[in-house]
Parts: structure tokens; C-alpha cells; sequence
């Protein structure tokens, strides 16, 4: 777990465990994790989208590398499922942490885990993971949604992280409404496709924003061929002068 307010933070569509090379290799994207040494990671797609929803990576094997565990939900689709909707939190094992999650409103199905995590020193954190949907007018309908979900936070500090599917800037963005509370937006990282990537998908966002130190691709040959999503690394100082400006970093192989 984050044993200080310095910790870092991790987002990463792993696409069912299926790499740009059309095979499906659960432990290439364990790899990718292992790379990333984070003490907090958003998943999506971790788990099969029909029949049992069954998670899709070796959870045993995860711990034995990475020292993460997903948080446990009171509340799965399926018994076999990771997580919820395909979103799962991990975090180092014996974090104290406690999660929910919800549907978020939309044609496809589509679902948040909210995650509020005990960290030494401060008033705590929450972390909102996620997977908006393709359509715009069901992301703004989610963004809302989740808006009023860190609305409820209190003092916590907040980081919304995951595949947001969401590439557009300014007034076209289906993001706005969270601009208020994490913003100023400005550029972010490509991280799709992940061979050659173009769209700024994957997003973390912090409230207040400056408590990012600095945020980038996680850009290695492995995960280039894990997923079709780079994952996206920040490095975050719950303790951070406002006075003092992030800075952006581009990751690069550890």
C-alpha cells in the first residue's frame, strides 16, 4: 500500500489479456504490471464480457510478482468476475481499503468502482475507476454520474482513472463537467492504439489537479504487443505544494 502521501498510480485497458498480436497471454500483461512497480492499478477489461463474466489473470501469480491484490467488491455480476463491469482496483495486499461499485447510465453496460483507501498522514483517498462508454451522449450521462460520486468525497483527495474513450478537447469533450474539479485540462499522453498511438483514451485525473508530479505512457516493447492500450503511470504527491507545477513525463522501459 502507499505507506506515505508519495506514491504510484497505474491505468491499464488490457483488452482481455489479447495483444495486438491476436494471441491471448494473461501473463504478458502481468509482466507489463511488474514493469510499472505501481501501488495502485486500474484495470479494465479484466474480465470475459459474457457467459460468467470469469476474470481473466492469475491473481495468485499477480500477488507473487507485484505484491497487488484487487480490492474486494461486496457485490460482484459474477462469482467468477475480477471485478465489476471489467474494473478492478488493485492495491498492495493488506491495504486498507473499501470499495462499491455501481452502473453508470448508457446503452451499453458500463460500471464504476469507487474505491476509498486508508493512506498514513492524510484524510484519505478515493479512487474512481472506469470504462465510459464508445457513444457520447452516454459519457456525458456517465461523466454526471460521476461528478456527483466525487462530490461526495469530502476532504479525500480524488483520482478518476481508466479508459475514458474520450479524444476530443474543449466544449466537444464529453469530460467538461469534470473540468471544475480536476482541471485545467490540457494535453495529455496517446496511449491508443498502442503499436502507434494517436488518442489520449486512458486518463488520470486528480483532485486537486496539481497533486500529479508528474504523468506519462507507460511506452516498453512488451507493452506494446500486451495490449492494445499503453498503460497510463502517474507519480502523485498527496502532500504537493499547490504553489509548485506538475510536470509531465514520458515514461519510458524501467
Amino acid at each position: 500500500m502507499p505507506t506515505s502521501p508519495q506514491f504510484t498510480v497505474a491505468s491499464y485497458n488490457i483488452h482481455k489479456c489479447v495483444g495486438t498480436d491476436g494471441v491471448f497471454d494473461a501473463a504478458r500483461i502481468v509482466s507489463v504490471i511488474e514493469e510499472m512497480q505501481a501501488d495502485i492499478v486500474a484495470l479494465q477489461e479484466a474480465d470475459m464480457r459474457f457467459g460468467e463474466k470469469g476474470g481473466l489473470l492469475d491473481l495468485a501469480q499477480l500477488k507473487a510478482r507485484t505484491g497487488l491484490v484487487p480490492v474486494e467488491l461486496p457485490v460482484k455480476r459474477s462469482s467468477a468476475s475480477h471485478g465489476w463491469h471489467g474494473n478492478v482496483v488493485l492495491v498492495r495486499d493488506g491495504v486498507g481499503a473499501v470499495a462499491t461499485g455501481i452502473a453508470l447510465p448508457g446503452l451499453e453496460p458500463r460500471g464504476a468502482v469507487i474505491v476509498d483507501i486508508d493512506i498514513p498522514e492524510c484524510q484519505g483517498l478515493r479512487v474512481v475507476a472506469s470504462h465510459l462508454g464508445l457513444l457520447k451522449r452516454s459519457r456525458k450521462k456517465q461523466v454526471e454520474l460521476l461528478s456527483t460520486i466525487v462530490e461526495t468525497a469530502g476532504s479525500r483527495a480524488v483520482l478518476i482513472m481508466g479508459d475514458l474513450n474520450e479524444w476530443r478537447r474543449g466544449r466537444r469533450s464529453s469530460l467538461q463537467a469534470l473540468q471544475a474539479a480536476f482541471g485545467p485540462f490540457t494535453d495529455f499522453a496517446p496511449s491508443f492504439p498502442s503499436r502507434r498511438p494517436a488518442l489520449p483514451l486512458d486518463r488520470i485525473l486528480a483532485r486537486p489537479a496539481h497533486l500529479i508530479r508528474a504523468i506519462g505512457v507507460h511506452d516498453t516493447s512488451l507493452a506494446r504487443v500486451a495490449s492494445d492500450h499503453l498503460p497510463l503511470r502517474a507519480e502523485i504527491d498527496l502532500h504537493w505544494d499547490d504553489g509548485q507545477a506538475s510536470v509531465p513525463m514520458e515514461f519510458a522501459a524501467q
